[in-house]
């Protein structure tokens, strides 16, 4: 005999029920779900900032001894920054034998200089790799060849170059603080004994390992690559003003909404630091890439390492009361 339709009823509802709130209960915590959409969202938030055009695209130029080393290595230090040297690349891509990196290899093998396209070839391999990246370029452009290269290369793939930095330092200031010049060969580090002496004389301030005097820092060999310098990155110089004096170019048929998230429309800025020092200088470059890309983050300090060192500001003033 058939169940009255009211208990059928009743059964069916209390099975409903019961289905609902075991798939309820077994269901993933909305926790879990969570990093998944704050990365998604801070991915379309950089996507968004690199479309905008407000991305720092950044190359240092400024005669040897001028501080360039210095300077970027405080950026990086400071700021959520790509450092890239192009002898870096070069070196990695020859250990990997990558198809570039045997072609080089074969080339300095031979004792030949690498022709423009080749250097172009190291250093877009990566920048092509970091292009949503905020990033400073070391070693490349040297040359007004070169420095078209990267120019042609960078537009066509819509992410142009928006700072030039140039390190005016008086010759007659890098001539003269060349003999007091340290160097930690392996990390490249520089120091200098009239204004940037290491904590310990003659050894590196992170690793403790001895410094070395390079055997061209001389004057003889320093006045020869003053030359080289004035020869070679002049022009280029020149070439880069002419390109930040131009207007962003506009589509006329684009619509006025659209221009804010073409990076190609960002006007290339060139400034030039008259300091002798990397500490007069330091000042205005901070400010200068602060102001001019808001969206640079600055790099978020370890909470232990910000305790240790309170303590030891506490420690060292405590030990003048």
């Amino acid at each position: 005999m058939r169940p009255p339709r009211a208990v059928r009823f009743t059964a069916i509802f209390n099975g409903l029920a019961h289905i609902q709130k075991r798939s309820v209960t077994r269901s993933a915590p909305t926790s879990k779900a969570l990093p998944f959409f704050l990365n998604t969202y801070r991915k379309v938030q950089d996507d968004r900032d690199y479309e905008s055009g407000k991305m720092l695209r950044m190359l240092m130029f400024g005669k040897p001894g001028a501080g360039k080393g210095t300077l970027t290595a405080r950026l990086v230090k400071k700021y959520d920054i790509v450092s890239l040297s192009t002898g870096d690349l070069l070196r990695q891509h020859i250990a990997e034998g990558t198809e570039v990196g045997r072609e080089a290899d074969d080339i300095v093998a031979r004792g030949g200089l690498l022709p423009d396209e080749v250097m172009l070839k190291v250093v877009t391999s990566k920048l092509d790799l970091v292009h949503n990246k905020h990033w400073i370029l070391d070693g490349f452009p040297r040359t007004l060849g070169q420095g078209e290269l990267l120019n042609s290369h960078l537009k066509a793939k819509n992410t142009p170059l928006s700072l030039i930095v140039n390190l005016d330092v008086p010759d007659e200031v890098i001539l003269g603080r060349i003999s007091d010049r340290w160097v930690h060969l392996p990390s490249g580090r520089v120091y200098n004994m009239s204004y940037n002496r290491p904590k310990i004389d003659g050894l590196d301030d992170e690793t403790g390992e001895p410094l070395i005097k390079r055997p061209d820092d001389n004057i003889e060999v320093f006045s020869r690559r003053l030359s080289q310098f004035y020869a070679s990155t002049s022009p280029l110089l020149a070439y880069y003003r002419r390109l930040s004096e131009l207007n962003p170019t506009r589509n006329l048929h684009q619509h006025p909404h659209q221009l804010s998230f073409n990076s190609s429309n960002q006007k290339l800025k060139l400034e030039t630091l008259s300091g002798t020092t990397s500490d007069e200088n330091w000042p205005h470059l901070d400010s200068l890439v602060r102001t001019s890309f808001p969206t640079l983050k600055a790099k978020i300090e370890a909470p232990g390492m910000k305790r240790k060192r309170s303590l030891s500001v506490v420690s060292s003033e405590s030990s003048f009361v």
